[in-house]
């Protein structure tokens, strides 16, 4: 059993690209889902795809590296808030992450979204994690 899904989903993103696979297997959920539809948007993973196992289903994420170098995409993925310890913020307390180089994902009473879309739609909430 997994006490914290959102920790678990970030470190088997990470844990894959430091042994560079190529794709990594996470159990699904809606709130993973919208996680992952965002690093997709905002250009983090190459691809991934939602699939059901009569169970909770899975989601393939497709890890995107760089082509010269072999590094990748996502320098940093940290959990900003726990279960022992909630960090809220209000639209102007939320912090640009690395000066606006990274994204924070922020989960708002009008959903999960970008730090940057949370201050343009006025609506704060717990900032789950950032990425850069």
């Amino acid at each position: 059993m997994v006490t914290d899904p959102i920790a678990d989903f970030l470190t088997r993103i990470r844990n894959a690209q430091m042994a560079r696979h190529r794709i990594v297997e996470i159990p699904a959920s809606n709130l993973k889902k919208r996680m992952t539809e965002i690093l997709y948007d905002k250009g983090y993973i190459l691809k991934y795809k939602f699939e059901d196992d009569n169970k909770q289903g899975l989601i393939k994420i497709a890890l995107k590296y760089d082509a010269v170098s072999k590094e990748p995409a996502i320098r940093a993925l940290e959990r900003v808030s726990r279960p022992g310890l909630r960090q809220y913020a209000k639209p102007a307390e939320i912090r640009r992450v690395q000066n606006g180089l990274g994204i924070a994902i922020v989960s708002t009473s009008k959903g999960v979204m970008t730090d940057k879309e949370a201050r343009a739609g006025n609506v704060g909430g717990e900032v789950l994690c950032v990425v850069y």
